[in-house]
């Protein structure tokens, strides 16, 4: 399997679908870039990646607003096209398997939330008794 993993921003609100009968999030994801060129000039190049979160947890669609900084994890695809003028093209996507919200604009950094797509992928669900059993709290980072 490939995965791919995007932090940036999103272009544009999302937009929830029903498609044979299953939800899909559909939202852009912009990846800015900067560097120097060979004669040392300042750069930008933006890349946007189209994503596809099918889900039918759904509530998270409610701050997926144009502007926020998220960070989205999955399976990517990249499809070659022929536009309306004869010259090529090329998308990128991805199949979204977990996302989380960092942010967005006018926010602090300490304000970043994540949301868990299934319960089956978060350590926190399990056979805790009772949530004064956990001493430690739980993250699947490494640091």
């Amino acid at each position: 399997m490939i995965k791919m993993q995007v932090i940036g921003n999103l272009g544009k609100d999302c937009v929830v679908n029903t498609v044979n009968g299953k939800n899909v999030i559909n939202f852009t994801v912009a990846h800015t870039e900067k560097y120097k060129d060979s004669q040392g000039n300042q750069q930008e190049k933006t890349t946007w990646v189209d994503c596809a979160y099918w889900s039918d947890r759904t509530a998270v669609a409610q701050y997926l607003t144009k502007g926020k900084q998220v960070y989205v994890e999955g399976q990517p695809e990249a499809r070659s096209f022929q536009r309306n003028d004869g010259t090529p093209g090329s998308s990128l996507s991805l199949r979204v398997r977990d996302i989380q919200l960092l942010g967005g604009r006018g926010e602090t950094a300490g304000g970043a939330s994540s949301y868990q797509p299934s319960a089956s992928s978060s350590p926190a669900v399990g056979n805790a008794s009772s949530a004064n059993d956990i001493t430690e709290p739980v993250d699947d980072l490494p640091f």
